[in-house]
């Protein structure tokens, strides 16, 4: 009982509903012994080829965000900027899950800090965000993120992937480094792994093309390859983030 407890009230102690107004995700592909150190050992990192790691950035509009359960005019509106590893790892049933493990989130709201550092453990902070959406195009920007990001939003499944990506297609990009479903966070404490399992509804992301990409995070990895594979907009979709589960490690 002693470990379940452990990190009470960060451990996603109750289900969160939102609702995205869009998703936009850079995911690069890396070195994976350039990667490894950011990851807890518990946890295997998400190769592809046996040749790369991903990273992703995602940048996300969120309404309506609140307590599972709460009334929608409950919910508040948030920016989040979220830099993720993509890895593996295999549960106490046996199920092997593919998923998340976050280095750093950023949000455009102190009150989202506050909540997100005290019911999770994914380290929020508080930056500017600057946004522009037109029909056709949709950047995002932070001075104290170093991110200023813009994308062409108006393809289709025929817009080619970025250049370089090690991927073949769009739907062998969609399908390794695409939208996943499982966040990991390690409980160094409780020798466990804290599982979020996020439910969504008609997600069907669709690719873009990147006009422009500064990521400094990943400028200050000084990675010696690091290729963008995917980019890809997930728009107004209702999304939901299960309790919290914890399970013991071997060993």
């Amino acid at each position: 009982m002693k470990h379940l407890m452990s990190g009470f009230p960060k451990n996603h102690p109750f289900a969160v509903e939102a609702f995205f107004d869009y998703s936009a995700v850079l995911a690069y592909a890396v070195p994976p012994e350039e990667v490894r150190h950011l990851v807890p050992g518990c946890f295997e990192l998400d190769l592809f080829q046996d040749e790369w790691a991903f990273l992703a950035v995602a940048m996300v509009k969120t309404s309506q965000m609140r307590p599972s359960g709460f009334p929608k005019w409950l919910g508040r509106e948030f920016f989040l900027i979220g830099y993720r590893v993509f890895v593996r790892h295999q549960s106490s049933c046996g199920r092997k899950l593919r998923g998340l493990y976050i280095l750093r989130s950023d949000t455009d709201k102190y009150f989202m800090q506050l909540l997100g550092n005290l019911f999770t453990h994914y380290k929020y902070r508080t930056v500017d965000v600057e946004t522009y959406r037109s029909k056709e195009t949709l950047s995002v920007s932070s001075s104290a993120s170093g991110l200023d990001v813009e994308f062409g939003v108006n393809g289709g499944t025929d817009t080619p992937l970025p250049a370089g990506s090690p991927f073949q297609d769009w739907r062998e990009a969609r399908r390794f480094a695409g939208p996943m479903p499982f966040t990991f966070t390690y409980l160094e404490d409780a020798q466990s792994a804290l599982i979020v399992e996020g439910v969504r509804e008609d997600w069907k992301p669709k690719p873009v093309t990147v006009v422009r990409k500064k990521v400094l995070l990943l400028e200050e990895m000084n990675f010696s390859k690091c290729r963008l594979a995917n980019a890809f907009i997930v728009e107004g979709v209702p999304y939901k983030w299960k309790r919290g589960k914890i399970e013991r490690l071997p060993g």
